[in-house]
């Protein structure tokens, strides 16, 4: 191990060698390194996959003392810290200290960073910021300071921590030493945010490209939960062990896909804030050693985890911003080969994300409303969506360049020369006069009088509503495709506020031809869309009428009502998804095995050969195995019933209205699952009336209620009938 004085002259190339093993550096490291060993501040932007980790590792060993390693995740700091003891020859080189440590094992860290064994030290802020860990760094030799995911800092960061702000005065008081600060991820204004907060305006500056030429980039439309789900699992299944990362923004969705994943024979595992440290340290683990495919995961995942082999990122939900897509994206391809990143965009999450920020304090709102509208641009443009990204990192980037290495340039729509209509644009912008929003300037074109225009008594203005020949997602296009090519200035510093550029006064005294597409405009789909959804549109009518012919011959020999053997919506599904054995008839929507082996052969046997005759494609490729979102409660409601619990009880206990149970207790039975509820029903009916309901259910072909009311002249309400219709079916499965 080379250790030694600032003052003597160090070769990082010979220590990279000799404790690394690689012969040379990339990028900048050599220069941050140097950079460090003179005792130097510096600031390192640096994408993800370029070796940020290295730029602190080798000093750290090379120089006398302990280098401190400021990080955000738990998951981080072990993943680094078992990188690095790989290399060396004892497991006292690199400690991390934090609150999953033991009492035996928080005094070995003492005792091995106290006797100057320790090189690199990783400590979370809110660990570093307890007086007991600041006293014990004080009789350390710390050698610098490593603020790894510097980004955080910052307010206009995507990971804002507040503890991050404190990091300059905590250094402070253990010692003067150089600071290093290394992200993957920081637009020009949080780049400043950070120098400032760390005090650090005269530090070295190193400044990579942020183009990772070996990353594909999609935006897809996010429409029905289980189209996107059909996509996921095929996408998947056509890259067999090929790891990949997907990314919720909720633990409740983590928990859904992951577990639709694994349903489908898919190697995938969760990992949230909700699981507890052991269970997420075992899932990072698996995959990293390989025996997950997929880790289904919040935004915590994956900062600093060296995976180099992360073939596919998909965005299930949209990015809070186009700092944490980046960086998110950037996990991927880490190895240098091809990665896909793939980003499901619906309009509707937007405005989630918007309500979502209601309650914050305005300023907060603000620097996130315009986040999230920079996010909504990237998705909907149909621009390069490299040279958009690489623009929003302050980076001038020619679209020829991408190498069709996204789905605009491979896939490019129409193009025509828009130089008139820039050049109007830029025109009635430079008779505003003045600093607006996106939204505002396009309200002016399109000549739209809202409030916001008449305050400013710009629809008084001649220029006003000069563009209302075409809609505002043309006009949104060119105010995007103006910013991109620096015509407008965006002022970050006032929340995004735009204003006409020198270059784009030059181009109205001198346009040329400028060609654009006009962007997507994306179908928003809501919850209730998914849920209310019904197959009557995609599913084969004239199937549909056979297999309702089939029900009515199956139930007749049975001597059941056919609601009884498939109710309508599962002979939809049916005459969608084509099933022809058994086993896939289980898939479809309320059969359940028993019901498929009950009264199934005949309707498969005949989908069977209307698939050959008519020759249709079925989508059996891929059949999507649901979960059932709401199993859990499902089970928690059949075992109280099975302990003959009030129904009103349950219920309660659940947290759910009754009708809410009733239905629920008609979507279980519908399944195929059988169900007593006479306890209860013993309680408002005697058996004679409980027969003679039962006998009209016998006697009618159709499955509504209506006609019981109606038969039963208001002598039954319709919960009690509800209830012995649930039980009547129950008896039938």
């Amino acid at each position: 191990m080379v250790t030694t004085s600032r003052a003597e002259t160090l070769d990082a190339k010979k220590a990279l060698k000799e404790f690394f093993g690689f012969d040379g550096f990339k990028g900048n490291q050599e220069a941050v390194i140097n950079s460090i060993l003179r005792g130097e501040d510096c600031f390192v932007i640096m994408p993800t996959g370029a070796g940020k980790s290295l730029c602190y590792q080798l000093p750290a060993v090379m120089l006398p003392g302990t280098a401190i390693v400021i990080s955000p995740l738990i998951a981080l700091m072990k993943n680094q810290v078992d990188n690095i003891r790989g290399f060396a020859n004892s497991s006292s080189l690199a400690h991390f200290l934090n609150s999953t440590l033991s009492k035996s094992e928080m005094n070995t860290v003492v005792e091995d960073l106290l006797s100057g064994n320790t090189k690199l030290l990783y400590v979370a802020p809110e660990t570093l910021k307890k007086d007991e860990t600041i006293e014990l760094l004080k009789q350390a030799n710390i050698s610098f300071v490593a603020v790894d995911e510097a980004h955080c800092i910052s307010e206009w960061g995507h990971d804002f921590r507040p503890e991050y702000r404190r990091i300059k005065q905590m250094v402070k008081a253990i010692d003067d030493v150089p600071v290093m600060a290394l992200t993957a991820t920081a637009t020009p204004k949080v780049q400043l945010d950070i120098q400032k907060n760390l005090g650090m305006m005269d530090a070295a500056l190193f400044k990579s490209s942020f183009n990772r030429s070996n990353l594909y980039y999609e935006v897809r439309p996010k429409g029905r939960k289980d189209v996107v789900h059909k996509e996921i699992i095929s996408y998947i299944k056509s890259r067999p062990r090929r790891s990949g990362i997907i990314y919720c923004l909720s633990r409740k969705k983590v928990e859904e896909i992951a577990e639709m994943l694994q349903v489908n024979d898919i190697r995938a595992l969760p990992y949230h804030a909700g699981l507890d440290a052991k269970t997420r340290a075992a899932h990072q683990d698996k995959f990293l050693m390989e025996e997950a495919d997929v880790i289904v995961a919040t935004i915590a995942f994956g900062m600093g985890i060296d995976k180099p082999d992360v073939r596919f990122v998909i965005h299930y939900d949209v990015p809070k911003s186009l700092e944490g897509y980046y960086q998110e994206t950037g996990r991927g391809g880490r190895d240098g080969m091809e990665g896909d990143c793939i980003l499901f965009y619906n309009p509707n999450d937007i405005e989630k994300l918007e309500k979502f920020m209601k309650d914050k304090p305005v300023a907060e709102q603000e620097i996130g409303g315009l986040l999230i509208a920079e996010t909504a641009a990237f998705a909907e443009s149909a621009q390069c969506r490299r040279k958009l990204l690489l623009h929003y990192f302050g980076e001038s980037f020619k679209e020829e360049d991408c190498m069709s290495m996204c789905d605009n340039c491979r896939h490019p729509k129409p193009k025509h020369d828009v130089s008139e209509e820039m050049r109007m644009a830029l025109k009635a912008i430079q008779q505003l006069n003045g600093e607006f929003h996106m939204n505002h300037i396009v309200n002016f074109l399109c000549g739209k009088k809202i409030d916001s225009i008449k305050d400013y008594g710009h629809d008084q203005m001649k220029e006003f509503g000069i563009g209302r020949d075409k809609d505002k997602m043309f006009w949104k296009s060119i105010v995007r495709l103006a910013l991109v090519n620096r015509f407008l200035n965006k002022n970050i510093e006032k929340y995004g506020l735009m204003s006409l550029a020198p270059e784009g006064e030059a181009y109205i005294k001198k346009p040329s031809p400028l060609e654009m597409a006009v962007d997507t405009e994306f179908e928003s789909v809501s919850e209730e869309d998914y849920e209310n959804f019904k197959l009557e549109s995609i599913c084969d009518e004239v199937l549909f009428t056979h297999l309702k012919d089939i029900r009515r011959t199956v139930a007749k020999e049975k001597g059941q009502p056919p609601y009884v053997v498939f109710q309508d919506p599962s002979l939809e599904d049916m005459a969608t998804k084509y099933p022809i054995t058994l086993e896939e008839l289980c898939n479809i929507n309320g059969v359940s095995r028993n019901k498929a082996q009950k009264f199934g052969e005949p309707f498969v046997e005949y989908i069977s050969n209307y698939v050959k005759e008519n020759g249709i494609e079925r989508p059996q490729d891929i059949v999507l195995k649901t979960t059932g979102e709401k199993s859990g409660k499902k089970v928690a409601i059949i075992q109280n019933i099975d302990k003959k619990n009030d129904l009103l009880d349950i219920s309660n206990s659940l947290g759910m209205e009754f009708h809410e149970l009733v239905s629920e207790l008609e979507l279980i039975v519908s399944s195929g699952t059988r169900l007593d509820i006479r306890y209860f029903i013993n309680q408002f009916l005697d058996e004679e009336l409980q027969e003679e309901i039962f006998n009209f259910l016998r006697s009618t072909e159709e499955d509504n209620l209506e006609l019981a009311l109606k038969h039963f002249d208001g002598e039954y309400t319709l919960e009690e009938l509800q209830l012995m219709r649930i039980q009547f079916l129950s008896d039938a499965n």
